[in-house]
C-alpha cells in the first residue's frame, strides 16, 4: 500500500520540471494526479515554457504507474480556468485532497526582464495564481471534513534577498522576489484560517533546481554579466543545482500522514543556501 492511497493531488504547473516530477512522486505513493500548465508562451519569460506534448509526457508517466489523472491547459492568472479544471478532476474522482501550488515563471535576467509587464507577470503567476489554486480546492476540502494538505512552492528568494546591486534590480528579479516572499504571508493567513478542519499548510522553499526554468541560457548563461546574484544564492553543500525529485521527496513527506501536525511552516530544500 502507498502512502497516498485514495488521495487525490490537484497541481499547478505539471507539464514538466517540478510540477512532473510532484505528479509522477505522489502518483507512485498512490495518488490520482489532476493538474494543468499554460501550455503557452508569456513574453516576459525569456526561455520555452512547458507544451501540449509535455504536458501529454506528464500523463503517460503517471499512467504508466497505473494511476489515473486528469490534466488540463489552462492558465493559472484565469480564476475560472483553474476552478474549471479542478471540476474535471472532481467529476472523475469524486474528490481531492491535496493541493500544490507549483507554478511559476523567472523573467529575471535579460531585456525582457526591465519591462514593468515582468513584474505582473511574475505577481500574476506566482502569487495570484497561488490564490486561484488553493482558492478553487477550499469548498471541497472543507466539505469533505477529511482534512488535508497544501504546499506552496515557494524559493530560496522567498527567505532571502536576491540582489546586491542595481544592475540585477530589474523588474522581473523585484517581482520574483516579491511574489516567492509574499506567499509565505498567503501560507500563514491559510494555515491559520483551515487549521480547525484538519487542513494543513506549508510552503517549499528550494535552491535552484535543475529544471527547464533554471538550467537555460538566459539564466545560467547571465552569471559572467550580474556575479553578485549568483553569490547571493549560493549553497553552502557542494551543488550548484538541486534535483526536481529532491523537492518531490519534501513534498510527499509533507503531505503524508507523517507530517500530520505540521502546518505553517517554512521548510526549505536549499542545500544550505538561505542560511548564509
Amino acid at each position: 500500500m502507498g502512502a497516498l492511497d485514495g488521495k487525490v493531488a490537484f497541481i499547478s504547473g505539471g507539464a514538466r520540471g517540478q510540477g512532473r516530477s510532484h505528479a509522477v512522486r505522489l502518483a507512485k505513493d498512490g495518488a490520482d494526479i489532476v493538474t494543468f500548465d499554460i501550455c503557452e508562451q508569456i513574453d516576459s519569460v525569456p526561455y520555452p515554457l512547458g507544451t501540449e506534448d509535455e504536458l501529454a509526457q506528464t500523463v503517460r508517466e503517471v499512467e504508466a504507474l497505473g494511476r489515473r489523472i486528469v490534466a488540463a491547459k489552462a492558465d493559472v492568472r484565469d480564476e475560472a480556468a483553474v476552478t474549471k479544471v479542478l471540476d474535471e478532476g472532481l467529476a472523475a474522482f469524486g474528490r481531492v485532497d491535496i493541493v500544490i501550488a507549483n507554478a511559476g515563471i523567472m523573467p529575471v535576467l535579460g531585456p525582457t526582464s526591465t519591462v514593468v509587464q515582468a513584474w505582473h507577470d511574475c505577481i500574476d503567476v506566482m502569487l495570484t495564481g497561488v490564490v486561484y489554486t488553493i482558492e478553487a480546492a477550499i469548498p471541497t476540502l472543507v466539505e469533505q471534513n477529511h482534512g488535508g494538505a497544501v504546499v506552496i512552492t515557494s524559493s530560496a528568494a522567498g527567505l532571502k534577498g536576491t540582489t546586491r546591486s542595481l544592475r540585477s534590480k530589474t523588474y522581473g528579479m523585484l517581482g520574483y522576489t516579491a511574489a516567492k516572499h509574499g506567499v509565505v504571508g498567503l501560507m500563514r493567513a491559510y494555515a491559520n484560517a483551515l487549521g480547525s478542519y484538519n487542513i494543513r499548510v506549508n510552503s517549499l522553499h528550494p535552491t535552484g533546481a535543475d529544471t527547464p526554468m533554471v538550467n537555460n541560457e538566459s539564466f545560467l548563461g547571465a552569471a559572467p554579466e550580474v556575479p553578485e546574484l549568483f553569490e547571493a544564492m549560493t549553497n553552502i553543500l557542494p551543488v550548484q543545482l538541486i534535483q526536481a525529485e529532491d523537492v518531490s521527496n519534501a513534498i510527499a513527506w509533507l503531505v503524508s500522514d507523517e507530517a500530520r501536525y505540521i502546518t505553517g511552516a517554512v521548510i526549505p530544500v536549499d542545500a544550505g543556501a538561505t542560511a548564509r
